[in-house]
């Protein structure tokens, strides 16, 4: 069994007995990690109640080959994201991008450190969004994480036939298909929605981790919407996303 020291962020915990807790870590070097810290909820523990969701800082892992969950020994925390309480919406968005690692990494033992970054930068632009900005946040930090994955929606060409779709006209989006679709393609869709060109643009940018201004708080649900309708479309399983649910939905 060997001891691994990692930088980490805490996506998931739970506790587990009478003492103990396991966490759901994303690892810079590791990848998706399921760790047991044992005896974490006594007094004096040396991983206790400063690692809580969120929390960034120096995992030290003890890692044993063919094994799903490892021994997690201490945690030092270097930045406990306590702001993403202070703020109505900030909590719910930093739990959906959670949920999309947890969700479509789970397969996947290791997903690099640019996939970390992602997640790590995505929290601290929320945590630093004030309530106007916060959605928009989540929206960018979300997109960024889909595109990094390796799945982001094509809004500039056919999802079907690769064609060029002009940028300032409204095109059809169909998630089945992975993004736009030209008009001529878009006739045999069955399942699509029209999207704007402001619209458009905004995937664009989010998908390159840049901002984009959301016009009020329908254009903002609608942008919220879509999200959730790609990635399930994309998830192998059909299990409900609900920390998508409880953003979308307004729940704290």
């Amino acid at each position: 069994m060997a001891l691994v020291t990692t930088e980490a962020v805490v996506l998931h915990a739970f506790d587990y007995m009478e003492s103990s807790r396991i966490y759901r870590l994303l690892t810079r070097d590791r990848g998706l990690q399921s760790a047991l810290a044992k005896g974490a909820r006594r007094a004096r523990a040396k991983v206790g109640s400063s690692v809580d969701l969120f929390a960034q800082g120096e995992a030290h892992l003890y890692i044993k080959q063919g094994r799903d969950l490892h021994n997690l020994a201490t945690f030092d925390v270097t930045r406990s994201r306590t702001a993403l309480v202070a703020v109505p919406g900030r909590f719910t968005a930093a739990s959906a991008l959670a949920e999309l690692v947890l969700r479509f990494m789970q397969e996947d033992p290791v997903g690099g450190p640019a996939i970390f970054d992602t997640v790590v930068h995505g929290l601290d632009m929320i945590s630093a969004a004030d309530a106007a900005a916060v959605r928009e946040a989540g929206l960018s930090a979300a997109w960024s994480l889909v595109a990094e994955l390796g799945f982001a929606p094509e809004v500039e060409h056919c999802s079907s036939c690769h064609l060029a779709v002009e940028p300032t006209v409204a095109a059809a989006f169909s998630c089945p298909a992975g993004g736009v679709l030209c008009e001529r393609c878009a006739r045999g869709a069955s399942v699509k929605r029209l999207l704007p060109p402001r619209a458009r643009e905004a995937l664009v940018r989010w998908s390159a981790g840049e901002r984009a201004t959301i016009a009020d708080d329908g254009d903002g649900r609608a942008h919220q919407r879509l999200l959730r309708e790609f990635v399930a479309e994309h998830l192998a399983e059909s299990r409900e996303l609900r920390a998508f649910t409880a953003w979308e939905t307004g729940v704290i």
